[in-house]
């Protein structure tokens, strides 16, 4: 894979770091191991799902941690040690701990996480504050100009 440099732009550009750091973050993951392997689905506009393979992995040796604009899925395979079974012929199912990034936009939190069938399902909503969302304008009619007091009518009140 290629890797860029993103330098001559952290140079000219102000307020972009995050976005560059995204960037560079996305492309060391990719050239790292995909496992586990996982989905991603949009269930509305403000709803999306990642579904995690965990086969073979208990609720116990997962771990689920939501910060700021990232969420870590961990897990850490219990050692059993050998208590008196056969060995393997094949071992197919991996066994093998992980951690699994997924990079999170401003204000969506996890909602859910449910394990179920070897399958770790993640909710996460959207939840914009009030504060952030567009509102609408009403507009008014008549003169903008005599429903703004004049300069000398706000200094003799």
């Amino acid at each position: 894979m290629r890797q860029f440099d993103f330098t001559p732009y952290r140079r000219s550009t102000i307020g972009f770091d995050r976005l560059f750091d995204l960037l560079e973050n996305s492309a060391r993951a990719a050239s790292s191991e995909n496992y586990p392997p996982f989905n991603l689905e949009r269930l509305s506009d403000d709803r999306y799902r990642i579904t995690l393979a965990v086969a073979g992995f208990k609720a116990d040796e997962i771990d689920i941690t939501a910060q700021q604009n990232l969420l870590l899925v961990t897990g850490k395979k219990a050692d059993d040690g050998d208590n008196g079974r056969a060995a393997f012929v094949h071992l197919g199912i991996a066994n093998r701990s992980f951690e699994r990034r997924f990079e999170l936009a401003d204000f969506v939190r996890v909602e859910d996480a449910r394990l179920s069938d070897g399958l770790l399902t993640i909710d996460l909503v959207r939840e914009i504050p009030e504060a952030m969302k567009p509102k609408k304008i009403a507009i008014g009619t008549g003169d903008a100009a005599a429903a703004i007091p004049h300069r000398e009518e706000q200094a003799a009140a």
